[in-house]
């Protein structure tokens, strides 16, 4: 399957309308509480501080990611989706290139972290990302902690 034409949209919290943020907060529920079955504080207070991505097809948010980054750690890619509706089209790659694009730009010379799920992590691996933790629970989802080194531009 080829991967549909999409566009990017970057953006700090305070450039979404109530419109927009609604939406884009709906998602993330809607996937990581509801679907995952997962009772967790979704709005965890690191929003207002960081880069929401969403990858748009025909003006709807078909994926998403958060980037910030953490006092003192690398820069991290976070809250990574596919909406249900998009699934099964290779958005995950493109949204996880253009996630890794974004941190190279906004935080060059830094290695990009995260936390996956477990059974995620040969995607991950795919993309760079190396293990850098035993696997652990959290929110009852077990999880790795991986991290991509930094990439010369000799080596793109």
């Amino acid at each position: 399957m080829t991967t549909p034409a999409y566009s990017i949209d970057v953006r700090r919290l305070d450039a979404f309308s109530a419109v927009e943020l609604y939406a884009l907060l709906k998602l993330r529920v809607d996937v990581f509480v509801v679907e995952q079955a997962c009772a967790y504080p979704e709005l965890d207070g690191k929003d207002g501080e960081a880069l929401h991505l969403r990858l748009l097809i025909d003006g709807e948010a078909a994926a998403y990611a958060r980037l910030w980054r953490p006092a003192g750690k690398p820069p991290r890619i976070g809250r990574v989706l596919v909406s249900p509706g998009h699934r099964g089209k290779r958005l995950g790659d493109a949204l996880m290139r253009e996630a890794i694009q974004t941190c190279e730009t906004h935080f060059p010379g830094e290695p990009i972290a995260l936390s996956a799920q477990s059974h995620l992590e040969r995607f991950y691996a795919s993309l760079g990302f190396e293990p850098t933790s035993p696997e652990y629970v959290e929110d009852g989802i077990p999880h790795i902690d991986m991290q991509r080194p930094v990439v010369s531009e000799t080596e793109r």
